[in-house]
């Protein structure tokens, strides 16, 4: 079995985390997240920062290729990777890596709520520059 990347993308609201939590298997695979840089470890509590936004995209390219280092199976990727370059960081990891790569788009048809306090002005915004790539 080759080793996978899979690429959760998608507005915030659209249910990723959901989604990622049963595709790797409760755990048994992991999934990296830039909503993990603003989570508190022990409380749980979610505190978005915009001027550290940069180290966040960071701290989950880095987790992905010290996985991929370490030649896990199966690594998922939840995040909004709405334009082109969040993505194109991700394919050149799994191009050095030797690891084949799906891209899941996750829509909100569920009525889920977006937990990151961001206004329907920005999520709409997004939407806007967010790309479906047809090849």
């Amino acid at each position: 079995m080759s080793a996978t990347i899979v690429l959760l993308r998608g507005l915030p609201g659209a249910g990723k985390t959901s989604l990622a939590k049963v595709l790797s298997e409760d755990g048994k695979w992991p999934v990296y997240s830039v909503d993990d840089f603003f989570t508190d470890p022990i409380t749980g509590k979610y505190q978005f920062d915009y001027k550290t936004n940069h180290l966040a995209y960071d701290q989950c390219l880095k987790n992905t290729e010290n996985a991929m280092q370490q030649k896990i199976q199966k690594i998922f990727i939840d995040h909004t990777l709405t334009l082109d370059w969040e993505i194109e960081a991700y394919f050149k990891l799994a191009r050095a890596y030797n690891y084949k790569v799906f891209v899941l788009t996750v829509e909100n048809r569920h009525g889920g709520q977006n937990q990151h306090q961001i206004s329907p002005e920005q999520l709409s915004k997004m939407a806007e520059k967010y790309k479906v790539v047809l090849l």
